[in-house]
């Protein structure tokens, strides 16, 4: 079991509703294959530094979590389906990477 993390962004003209389904839909998927999610975070509503299918901004996310390699291709050929994902990136966390990440996700929760 390796660390991943996957951000993507999610089409803007989606309904609440659907953003919280579509969510939930990956993260079931996720622990369907065996995943054990360390953490899930919604950034929002935010600008887009390029306009991506003629949208300007998009619902950012990030899953983080455990899981064994072959998952992330399946993952990611869902994503591809998906047209309500505008774009996505899927790395593996070394032990650094997931130290700063655990550390980063800290710091968050004081400030808030």
């Amino acid at each position: 079991m390796n660390r991943y993390e996957t951000v993507f962004i999610l089409n803007p003209v989606l309904s609440e509703d659907q953003i919280k389904e579509t969510v939930k839909k990956y993260e079931d998927f996720l622990v369907s294959k065996g995943a054990k999610m360390v953490a899930k975070e919604d950034w929002g509503l935010k600008k887009l530094a390029y306009p991506i299918q003629n949208k300007k901004s998009g619902f950012y996310h990030l899953f983080d979590y455990n899981v064994a390699g072959e998952a992330i291709q399946q993952l990611e050929v869902e994503f591809r389906r998906d047209e309500r994902f505008m774009r996505y990136l899927t790395v593996k966390l070394d032990k650094h990477a997931a130290a700063w990440a655990d550390k980063r996700r800290d710091r968050n929760k004081q400030k808030a």
